[in-house]
């Protein structure tokens, strides 16, 4: 039989029972007694039978799949949040089926359009929005869909995001509060809900304390954009003497730059901080002060979420926001301190979590 699609009729007269019998056993949650799972279940292996879960799904209307649509994978938070998401659903029964798409709008609604031809039970969004009339068309489909890392407009819907707001507040009163006077920022895509919030919440920081961002550039969430940005920062006649960049993946782009291209010291010459608290935020060579992002906790709220509503339960519209602490380490200096290392890469490689009352003494 090499070659040939071995089929579930086959498997049942090996097996010695009928084909009803070998779909029960492989559709989660049906019953079967364990004597005859036995049976189909070495059956089956010896055949080298696998069940076609599509076509199951075509019947049942249940295929079991939740597909997620993510603009980009560049960022390093994406790919660690995609294998939490996974694992966290088929802990479940479920299994995820990933689309990229670009940031152009016209494209994420060609990719969402594939998805629903996929028979998925339930889309997540993460690092994209979609225009409300494909949101529309997949809540009439019976699909609903959940943001992760991205906020919507509208308070209708379902998404689950860090505090970007209280976020973007803690970077600017800890560098306020750790003496730093010019201070930048380094913006992300413009379009993007994050992006927003973590300027609001830094620029209302600043302003708390009577200052303003000294110079702003944008990165566009790329590292050769964050690049870009600091050469036309950092080259100019009065540079700042820190700067918050709106994402880690920037961050590290910044902080090279910085080093081997501008001959700048970091925290020496300048200060940097980002947000996510990506694993390579730790590494020696960045030692890199930033925001977490608590993934667990975010991934752990979007699959209740999103499975909640497959499963029809009732749930109003709600809109997580996960608190984001700000974790110090050897890219920025502590407040009044006396002594700085000279090289970065031999900084201490230490985090602390930021503690506001202790700052204020």
């Amino acid at each position: 039989m090499s070659g040939e699609k071995i089929t579930s009729m086959e498997v049942a007269r090996l097996a010695g029972v009928s084909q009803s019998a070998v779909s029960r056993v492989f559709t989660p949650g049906a019953s079967a007694s364990s004597q005859t799972a036995a049976k189909v279940r070495k059956a089956a292996e010896e055949l080298g039978y696998r069940p076609n879960v599509l076509a199951r799904a075509m019947v049942s209307g249940k295929s079991r799949i939740i597909g997620l649509v993510v603009a980009y994978l560049d960022n390093q938070f994406y790919p660690d949040a995609l294998e939490k998401i996974s694992s966290a659903l088929q802990e479940r029964g479920y299994q995820l089926l990933v689309f990229m798409a670009g940031k152009d709008a016209a494209n994420i609604d060609n990719v969402v359009d594939d998805m629903l031809d996929y028979q998925v039970e339930g889309i997540i969004s993460a690092s994209v929005s979609m225009s409300s009339k494909f949101a529309e068309r997949c809540r009439s489909a019976g699909v609903p869909i959940v943001f992760f890392n991205r906020s919507q407009d509208n308070q209708s819907g379902y998404s689950v995001t860090s505090d970007n707001v209280a976020g973007g507040f803690k970077v600017a009163e800890y560098l306020v509060h750790s003496g730093y006077k010019k201070i930048g920022y380094i913006a992300g895509w413009e379009q993007a809900s994050t992006q927003f919030d973590r300027e609001t919440g830094f620029n209302a920081g600043l302003a708390k304390h009577n200052l303003r961002v000294h110079s702003r550039g944008v990165g566009n969430f790329t590292a050769e954009g964050a690049a870009d940005a600091t050469r036309t920062m950092f080259t100019d006649k009065n540079p700042p003497d820190a700067v918050f960049v709106a994402n880690d993946h920037m961050a590290f782009s910044v902080i090279d730059t910085l080093r081997y291209e501008l001959n700048l010291c970091v925290p020496n010459d300048v200060a940097v901080v980002g947000y996510d608290d990506v694993p390579m935020a730790s590494w020696p060579a960045y030692n890199l002060t930033t925001v977490r992002q608590r993934a667990n906790a975010m991934v752990s709220e979007t699959v209740d979420i999103v499975l909640a509503l497959v499963n029809n339960e009732s749930l109003p519209p709600k809109q997580v926001k996960i608190d984001a602490p700000l974790i110090i380490r050897g890219s920025t200096t502590l407040p009044n301190s006396a002594t700085r290392c000279h090289d970065p890469i031999l900084q201490p490689n230490t985090a602390t979590k930021y503690d506001e009352d202790a700052l204020k003494g």
